[in-house]
């Protein structure tokens, strides 16, 4: 598949990383090129079978058919409506984590999630699937954690859609986990918050992760 990934920073390149890894040609989109740049450099190593990896500008992008908001609650927002009818038949991935201000909570409102407003705001009839808000940049970096694959959980309400994301989650080493309706974001994202708090309590870096044991 086709990837753009609009925002090249860590996470960018984290995802950017696993599906290149995977096969797939990722082109990655930011408001400063020169850290789209440097972010398909680093990128370039890491793609196998033919893989592309290149920059483009938001008003020149040639969308792939999945786009990646890999940028802040409320900018995902913004980039989708100014996007408009150029996601038309896309899937698009939201994987922020809408933290507030004072990083003490979440910024959505108690029946919604980031996923959903990015939902909300589109008007073309892209799909979105919520996934890789519980992998933290340097775990998708490295492939795995403590010799695991990271799990993805990928909420949303088209199976196509959902299907594709999971490929690619796939392809890259890691596993897809379909947790349903793309109202379960909610869920997620309240998980990771969690996760992002224990972070001092841990000691651990950025480097854990969420893992379904069985």
């Amino acid at each position: 598949m086709n990837v753009t990934i609009i925002g090249a920073g860590n996470m960018g390149r984290g995802i950017g990383t696993r599906l290149a890894a995977g096969g797939h040609s990722v082109t990655f989109v930011d408001a400063n090129p020169e850290v789209a740049e440097k972010t398909a450099a680093d990128v370039k190593s890491a793609a196998k079978n033919g893989a592309k990896v290149s920059t483009s500008s938001l008003g020149n992008a040639t969308l792939g058919d999945v786009v990646i908001l890999a940028v802040w609650y409320g900018t995902n927002i913004e980039i989708v409506k100014q996007l408009g009818n150029k996601l038309a038949g896309k899937v698009v991935v939201d994987i922020a984590n809408p933290l507030n201000q004072t990083f003490d909570g979440l910024a959505t409102a108690p029946d919604s999630s980031s996923a959903e407003d990015v939902a909300k705001a589109i008007t073309s009839g892209a799909k979105v699937v919520k996934a890789f808000n519980t992998t933290f940049a340097g775990t998708l970096l490295a492939g795995q954690i403590a010799g695991q694959q990271l799990d993805v959980f990928i909420a949303g309400d088209d199976a196509d859609a959902k299907s594709k994301v999971a490929q690619l989650v796939k392809d890259g080493g890691m596993r897809p986990i379909d947790i349903g309706l793309l109202s379960r974001a909610r869920q997620i994202e309240g998980m990771q918050f969690l996760h992002i708090v224990l972070q001092g309590t841990l000691g651990s870096n950025w480097m854990s992760a969420i893992k379904i044991l069985s």
